[in-house]
């Protein structure tokens, strides 16, 4: 066992290499380091299976730093036990072109799980990992073969508890009995404004194990010993564990601890170096590593590679043992999807009745189903409405792991953050989670973060205009398209028929690098007999030419079926129209200039738009646009879309006035 001093110097070490990064970047967060030292020390040097010259691999054990405005603490964290992070990384903290960012960052930084700071986020996406975790052991686990059993350890912070994402997934998490959360609560009672009794007085403990958790409590955060024991039995417990652990804010500064002054600014050189002095550490010193200190963390690279050498020999026996099972992991952690998959894809027929594409998005899901085990997901409490349901198998449940059907609950915004941390735990896991267009906006902090973390979230919105009818302005989006289509790094798909949506989800599924949103109708749409699901990756395409064109007619989703109308109708008074079906505008931007010269010639300026919402940003495309610039109305669909403009009438007069 450690002695205490190199034990005490190997946690101080954390606190003063975080806090003189924040001193030389003048920017950052050193209290919660400081503060959070000894939590963080004892889950990685007595808990935490991890291998720091293979942070993927599969093996491991999760830790999350939610409150990412501490990344210093991961970052030194990372370094000290040998991961790809040098002293330099470190001493370049929040520069152009570092590792080490402001707020961890999932693919940028070895050994960052996911992307934190925005609060509540991180303690929301270790609920999708254990949800995974747990899914993939019922999976694949035998008797005697734990192939996947990783704990999910997640340092939290009052911020987190404040924001209603973590609230969401934690009632979530209580139900469901995820006894692979750890949490550590960072709890010392200290925001940006102040003390949390300004806004924040409700009792936690009580508040979590009437969401299903256990709650533990460590009075003393730099008290090691009791924060193992009480790891320990956090990992004994079948619920998900909350393990309140009261911490010091800028622990060790003498006049900053414990305030708000520690929390969002550098402690400045004549307070860090108090603090130096005042927990026995050399005042002079910059970035200082004790050579025992760095060779004790430094045992996390040989005892990693034992992990990964033990894990995989019972890999090798368990294949041996359980070829099919032993088969079907190796294809999904290699990321391979299985061969022809694709062909599973249906073919839908051309039919002018048709169907809605969430009606058909349902069908591709179930055709799917068979041939990609790995696809998962489940809908905010619209499954009936969103067609998202995998018929034959059971719901995920606390009884019933292996289930692929996910009931979120009324919880959108929970319910992009656990489908991100689905998507990022390995596997080959394709998770996938369905509500209203409307509501994209009650998840958009974790859309934007799969986006900007390339997480492969699939996002199904139904209902994705005022198509939807009676209830009115409350439930039809409007801005939403065209915001969803803003944010970097999101495909946005809006396919036009069956045959499309079949399209968008060969897109989606292959899409392994960000996230891909599905906007689908409530209204049934004619499926057209030009229709090509393997055009909808080319984001745009003909769907039909009426004589040589000399109009362009361009739309997605519900309103192609409208533009083909108008087109036919053009045609018959002599006109020549193309009609172009225009799915998705990130597809159609990646395509070569010879392709798009090919759809929209430039010689054909007479185009126009049709979008049953804003039509921002289809300027860089047609002439004109018909659109929707105010709220809908309560009404049958047809009566709203006539009211609004969007008729064959409208449509032609408009094309002819260009």
């Amino acid at each position: 066992m450690t002695n205490q001093t190199l034990e005490t110097r190997a946690i101080n070490t954390l606190r003063f290499l975080s806090a003189d990064a924040v001193q030389k970047a003048n920017s950052g967060h050193p209290g919660l380091p400081m503060g959070g030292a000894a939590m963080a020390y004892t889950i990685w040097t007595r808990h935490l299976r991890h291998s720091p010259r293979n942070p993927k691999w599969i093996g491991r054990d999760r830790f999350i730093l939610s409150g990412g405005h501490g990344s210093m603490l991961l970052y030194s964290l990372l370094h000290l036990t040998g991961y790809d992070v040098s002293l330099d990384e470190i001493k370049n903290f929040r520069q152009w072109g570092s590792i080490t960012p402001g707020h961890p960052e999932y693919g940028l930084t070895p050994g960052v799980e996911v992307t934190t700071g925005p609060l509540g986020q991180g303690f929301a996406n270790g609920v999708g990992m254990a949800i995974a975790a747990s899914h993939l052991a019922a999976t694949f686990n035998q008797r005697g073969h734990d192939m996947i059993d990783p704990f999910i350890y997640a340092i939290v912070t009052d911020g987190d508890l404040m924001e209603g994402v973590a609230s969401e997934a934690a009632s979530l998490a209580g139900h469901l009995s995820l006894g692979r959360l750890i949490y550590l609560y960072d709890d010392n009672n200290i925001s940006i404004d102040g003390s949390t009794d300004l806004a924040f007085t409700e009792d936690r403990a009580v508040r979590f194990r009437a969401y299903g958790w256990q709650v533990l409590r460590v009075e003393d955060g730099n008290d090691v010993e009791a924060i193992d024991k009480a790891i320990k039995e956090a990992k004994l417990d079948s619920r998900p564990s909350l393990i309140m652990c009261k911490t010091i804010i800028g622990y060790g500064a003498p006049n900053r601890q414990g305030t708000q002054k520690a929390h969002g600014e550098p402690l400045g050189e004549d307070e860090l170096s108090a603090a130096k002095t005042n927990l026995g550490w050399d005042k002079e010193a910059k970035f200082f590593i004790p050579e025992d200190v760095l060779e004790f963390y430094r045992q996390a690279v040989e005892k990693g590679r034992e992990l990964e050498a033990d894990w995989k020999m019972r890999f090798e026996a368990y294949k041996r043992i359980h070829p099919a099972l032993g088969s079907e992991l190796q294809r999904r952690l290699n990321g391979d999807l299985p061969k022809d998959w694709d062909e599973a894809l249906p073919n839908f027929p051309a039919d002018a009745k048709g169907m809605a594409t969430r009606a058909a998005s349902g069908k591709v899901i179930n055709a799917l189903a068979s041939r990609l085990p790995e696809l998962i997901g489940g809908s905010a409490d619209l499954a009936p409405s969103n067609n998202t349901k995998i018929d034959g198998s059971p719901a995920f449940q606390k009884d019933s792991f292996a289930g692929r059907n996910f009931h979120f609950g009324v919880r959108e915004h929970a319910m992009g953050s656990i489908l991100n941390g689905m998507a990022v735990f390995g596997a080959g896991i394709i998770p996938y989670g369905g509500t209203f267009l409307v509501f994209a906006d009650y998840m958009r902090p974790a859309i934007r973060l799969a986006a900007l973390s390339h997480y492969p979230s699939i996002f199904i919105f139904t209902h994705d205009s005022v198509g939807l009818g009676e209830d009115g302005p409350t439930h039809q989006p409007i801005e939403h398209l065209m915001s969803l289509r803003l944010i970097p790094n999101l495909t946005v798909i809006r396919p036009a028929d069956a045959n499309e949506t079949a399209g968008a989800w060969k897109v989606a599924i292959e899409n392994k690098h960000a996230p891909t949103v599905l906007a689908l109708t409530r209204q049934n749409v004619p499926t057209f007999e030009t229709s090509n699901k393997n055009q909808v990756e080319k984001g745009a395409y003909v769907l039909k030419d009426f004589g040589k064109p000399e109009i362009i007619l361009m739309a997605s989703g519900s309103e192609v079926s409208l533009i083909m109308e108008s087109a036919q109708k053009l045609a018959d008074e002599g006109k020549g129209v193309r009609v172009v079906s225009f799915p998705s505008w990130e597809l159609f931007e990646k395509q070569d200039d010879v392709y798009k010269e090919s759809v929209l010639p430039k010689d054909i300026q007479k185009r126009l738009a049709v979008e049953a919402g804003s039509g921002m940003g289809w300027e860089r495309y047609a002439k004109s646009v018909i659109s929707i610039e105010r709220y809908g109305a309560s009404a049958p669909y047809k009566v709203i879309f006539e009211h609004l403009g969007f008729t064959v009438e409208n449509v032609v007069a408009r094309a002819k006035n260009l």
